[in-house]
């Protein structure tokens, strides 16, 4: 078994497809009415789909975390300290929460965390070399 990629539930599609699309600029097709998005970025499966969606094809209700979500956080990886900066700054102009401004840590990571419009973490990080697999 090995990892294809990750989703987050979603209640408002709308907002969340505009938010990486138009702010982070993940390639979304779909209209924003869909009920799921599935895309690869960079590799990754990545997932949108509508929480009440969700719910009816399992049959099951479920708690969702309102406020920021502390349960996971989406890393994306940039090759450069400055690219952290940069897009952390072009992040919040467009829009995202602002969680942690541009820090360099103690173990080497240039890191900042922004929110999308439904409290998920997202971290923009840099070990000032591009990434590795």
């Amino acid at each position: 078994m090995r990892l294809d990629g990750f989703g987050l539930f979603v209640n408002d599609m709308g907002a969340m497809i505009r938010f990486y699309r138009d702010v982070l600029g993940f390639e979304i097709k779909e209209d924003e009415d869909t009920s799921n998005v599935y895309l690869i970025k960079d590799g990754t499966l990545f997932l949108l789909y509508g929480r009440k969606d969700f719910e009816k094809m399992t049959g099951k209700k479920y708690e969702y975390v309102k406020g920021l979500n502390g349960h996971s956080e989406l890393a994306l990886y940039v090759d450069t300290f400055e690219e952290v900066d940069l897009e952390y700054k072009k992040a919040i102009e467009k829009g995202a929460v602002s969680v942690m401004e541009p820090t360099t840590e103690p173990w080497g990571q240039r890191t900042c965390y922004i929110a999308d419009p439904e409290g998920n973490l997202i971290e923009i990080g840099s070990f000032n070399k591009p990434f590795e697999r």
